[in-house]
């Protein structure tokens, strides 16, 4: 059995630590990641699973966690809310997992989380909800290795204002897409932007020409962010529906994640511009901890797997399992975590922490962690598309999207 199908529940350990734990050390840590390895959220999933296991053996490579192995547990949710809760049980349960690396997906995380609620085992988000930070989930719940959309949008605001005052979204019609909707918009209307119109697309759609003429025609700005298994599809049709008369595009890399800038038909993304949770490619901005983690991953410089340029990472995602998993580490050992009847005490641990710093085990450079939240706020990049090429032409500070809620968890009972 080879590809996803093989990682389904599967233990993977590596041969030293294997090695280790034969030799008398202590248990392994047990990590379960429930993965989109198939369903629409796959080109995702299969990136992510690689990123968590590279996580694990840096991790083992290094001595485990407080000198004991850690061991990762795969599961496929089939990016299915049903199934994501169904597969975290059975990480909980069935194979003991003691930490959970959760969804990507939105609809997939919301039926997850509470299993591992319900259960006391912490579990860790990879994507960018903001429904975390607003208090709509649980003490158990964390958010440590992405930004979220709210925290994107307020950083990245004023260079998208500075492309165009008359703007038209097109979206995802699920809860990612709402929270640029209503982002943007709250934005927008701080800062003199003007929404010409707000097109919710489904992530199942297989073509997206029939809700192009829905644009406004004197739309300035296209402020795009698609999902789904077609956006290779929902690109070019825009390219084809505009032509040269083009309003600008801003869009997020979710429109084109796995997906390579120089494909035949792309060539009218020339000048555009998108966000970046990391850079696809090398540049100003790589960092030796970034390069060790590109080259743990098996991404090369020019933004492809080593040894097959038609593999093309989720780059500006992927990152958020890696993270996470070094800051399960650094909880634990914080903490002196030493098993479940101990879980408690990480949970304090984390939220007692205000900042990562950029290193090997946080590529993605420095972020600032809200205990109270239980959400990081990193750098955001943004990238113009220059001869089929992504050139990343500024940074943000994880400064430049604090925001400020109500919530507290840590005022939860545990």
């Amino acid at each position: 059995m080879t590809g996803a199908s093989a990682l389904a529940g599967a233990s993977m350990l590596s041969p030293i630590a294997r090695t280790a734990w034969a030799a008398g050390s202590d248990a392994p840590i047990k990590i379960g990641a429930h993965i989109h390895l198939t369903g629409i959220g796959s080109t995702y999933g299969r990136w992510n699973v690689r990123t968590a296991e590279a996580a694990i053996k840096a991790i083992n490579d290094m001595g485990g966690i407080s000198g004991r192995p850690v061991e990762l547990v795969v599961e496929d949710d089939g990016t299915d809310a049903r199934r994501g809760a169904e597969v975290t049980g059975k990480l909980i349960t069935q194979h003991e997992c003691e930490f959970i690396v959760g969804a990507l997906f939105e609809f997939v995380m919301f039926s997850s989380w509470p299993v591992a609620h319900e259960a006391k085992v912490p579990y860790f988000l990879t994507g960018e909800a903001t429904e975390l930070a607003a208090g709509e989930m649980s003490r158990w719940v964390f958010q440590p290795g992405s930004t979220d959309v709210r925290a994107q949008i307020q950083s990245i605001g004023s260079f998208v204002g500075g492309l165009g005052k008359k703007v038209t979204m097109l979206f995802p019609d699920y809860a990612f897409g709402f929270a640029h909707r209503n982002y943007f918009s709250e934005y927008a209307e701080k800062n003199g932007i003007t929404i010409n119109a707000l097109i919710a697309i489904p992530p199942t759609e297989t073509s997206i020409t029939r809700y192009l003429p829905q644009v406004p025609s004197d739309t300035d700005l296209l402020y795009h962010v698609l999902t789904g298994p077609s956006v290779l599809t929902y690109v070019r049709e825009m390219g084809e529906h505009f032509g040269a008369n083009r309003p600008q595009f801003f869009g997020f890399m979710d429109s084109i994640e796995g997906v390579d800038i120089a494909s035949p038909g792309l060539e009218y993304l020339e000048g555009t511009y998108f966000w970046e949770g990391m850079p696809r490619y090398t540049g100003q901005f790589t960092t030796d901890f970034e390069r060790f983690y590109r080259e743990q991953v098996g991404v090369t410089d020019e933004a492809h797997a080593v040894g097959d340029p038609r593999d093309v990472p989720t780059y500006a995602h992927m990152h958020s399992p890696w993270q996470a998993i070094f800051t399960i580490k650094d909880a634990i050992e914080a903490s002196g975590y030493r098993n479940k009847a101990n879980a408690a005490d990480f949970v304090a641990a984390l939220e007692e922490m205000t900042e990562f710093s950029g290193s090997n085990g946080h590529p993605q450079g420095r972020q600032i962690f809200n205990g109270k939240m239980h959400q990081s706020f990193g750098s955001n990049f943004i990238s113009r598309v220059e001869g089929g090429r992504l050139n990343t032409i500024a940074k943000t500070e994880p400064e430049d999207g604090l925001y400020e809620t109500d919530t507290d968890y840590t005022v939860q009972s545990l």
